[in-house]
């Protein structure tokens, strides 16, 4: 079976840079692919993508380097088998708040005895390999994403679930869940006391821990601080800051004036 990169330098404790996915396009999914990104995620939650769009945008990612990951829409048993069996090496899955909740996502990820994943890995073959059902249980990543009040409760309860991976955290709505407006880089107290406190038991319970960012710099301070996922914004907001800076250089910088009448 293709061996999980990303996973394997995780494990080792290495630090992996993922790039996000919200717009539908595979031409975009391969541009990222081929970025220097570790793994890319296909955001299926807040992203505008559904079934049809994401599989061509795995397809896409095939072809380069990066690891494809999913983020699904929600803790759904058949949504994440599907996305499996379409080729995602890996699953963040939002608002686990419970053992319970996590288990039932690692059950989806697993096939028995660890699990209760249907087998159909039909377009996941193609990309991992025929031996993929004796190593899939291995080898596919699962990440619980903490962002809840009631996540925060039973932490502890949560990392210690046999077959989870790591935790992944969403700022802007543990922002909310914490009375505060939403934030990928959250400055209040109560907020940045959470981030520092679901880090610190994932480390002690051995789990990966991984954490949205607005930008390369916060992506680079999360690392140091402890961190191993990291996620430097999404594709979108990569674009609209790249197109902003470029339209106020252009203004700045231009005379205003052409030399002729082409190109």
């Amino acid at each position: 079976m293709r061996p999980n990169t990303v996973k394997e330098r995780l494990l080792k404790g290495e630090s992996i840079v993922n790039g996000w996915l919200g717009i539908p396009s595979s031409l975009s999914a391969e541009i990222l692919g081929l970025s220097g990104f570790d793994s890319v995620t296909v955001d299926l939650q807040h992203g505008m993508i559904a079934f049809d769009a994401a599989l061509p945008m795995l397809q896409a990612l095939s072809a380069t380097a990066a690891v494809p990951l999913v983020r699904v829409p929600s803790n759904n048993g058949p949504q994440i088998m599907s996305l499996l069996d379409a080729g995602a090496y890996g699953v963040i899955c939002p608002m686990i708040s419970t053992a319970d909740q996590a288990a039932a996502f690692v059950s989806a990820c697993r096939y028995p005895p660890k699990g209760d994943r249907s087998f159909g890995p039909s377009r996941a073959i193609l990309y991992a390999g025929d031996d993929y059902y004796q190593h899939a249980n291995d080898t596919i990543l699962t990440l619980a994403m903490i962002e809840t009040q009631q996540g925060l409760d039973h932490l502890d309860e949560i990392l210690a679930v046999d077959g989870l991976d790591g935790i992944f955290i969403g700022p802007n709505d543990l922002s909310l869940a914490l009375g505060q407006a939403p934030s990928s880089e959250p400055r209040a107290d109560v907020v940045v006391k959470a981030i520092a406190h679901i880090l610190a038991r994932a480390q002690v319970h051995g789990k990966i821990p991984g954490i949205f960012c607005s930008s390369g710099e916060a992506a680079a301070m999360r690392l140091e601080q402890g961190f191993k996922f990291v996620v430097p914004g999404n594709d979108a907001n990569i674009l609209k800051q790249a197109a902003v800076a470029a339209v106020q250089i252009a203004r700045s910088q231009g005379t205003g004036k052409t030399g002729g009448s082409g190109y």
